[in-house]
C-alpha cells in the first residue's frame, strides 16, 4: 500500500512540475505579445553598430539618444544609481515626434499625459551623466541587410511599443530621409 501511494506522489509532482513549467512558457510567450497589445508606440534617434550573431544572424547593435541622460534629471533617491540597478526614465514627446528624457527614477512613477515610463538598467553613471540600458539594444535584420543599416547610423528611428510596466519592444527602424 506504501509504495502505491509513494507512486501516486511521485506522479503527482511530475505533473505539477510539467505544468509549472508550460505555464512559466506561456508568460513569457504572452508578456513579449502583450507590449504589442498594450503598449504605447515612442520614436527615439538611433547610433547602431552592425555586428552578427552566430545563433541568429544579422543584428544591428543600437544606442539611443536617450541612453545616455544628465545626471541632473536623478530623482531617485540618495546616490545616483550603480551599474546594474532598475532605473525608470520618464520620456516625453517634443515637437518633432521624438521622445526625450525628462526624470530618471529609482521606483516606477506615475507619467503625466502623453509621457511614457521606460525600465532601464543603469550601465554605469558618473557626476554628468546616466547611462541606461533597456533591453531593446539589438534589432536583428535579414541577411546581409546589417551593412546597409549601419551606413544610415545617424538619421535612424526606432520606432518601438513600451508597455505600462515599462518593458520595451522594437517594432522597425526607419529610415526618415
Amino acid at each position: 500500500m506504501t509504495a502505491n501511494v509513494n507512486t501516486r506522489r511521485r506522479t503527482l509532482g511530475i505533473a505539477l512540475l510539467a505544468l509549472l513549467q508550460t505555464l512559466v512558457l506561456i508568460w513569457l510567450a504572452v508578456s513579449y505579445y502583450a507590449i504589442g497589445w498594450f503598449g504605447t508606440e515612442i520614436k527615439v534617434k538611433t547610433e547602431p553598430v552592425d555586428p552578427r550573431d552566430l545563433l541568429y544572424g544579422d543584428y544591428v547593435r543600437l544606442s539611443y539618444d536617450i541612453s545616455r541622460i544628465p545626471a541632473g534629471l536623478w530623482k531617485g533617491e540618495g546616490d545616483l544609481p550603480k551599474r546594474g540597478t532598475a532605473v525608470y526614465v520618464v520620456l516625453s514627446p517634443e515637437s518633432s515626434g521624438m521622445m526625450r528624457p525628462e526624470a530618471v527614477y529609482d521606483k516606477k512613477p506615475d507619467a503625466a499625459e502623453g509621457q511614457v515610463v521606460l525600465k532601464g538598467r543603469s550601465a554605469y553613471s558618473w557626476e554628468q551623466e546616466i547611462s541606461v540600458e533597456y533591453g531593446v539594444e539589438r534589432y536583428y535584420v535579414p541577411e546581409g541587410t546589417g551593412k546597409e543599416l549601419e551606413e544610415k547610423a545617424d538619421n535612424l528611428i526606432a520606432r518601438m511599443k513600451v508597455a505600462p510596466w515599462g518593458q520595451a519592444r522594437i517594432e522597425s527602424l526607419e529610415d526618415p530621409s
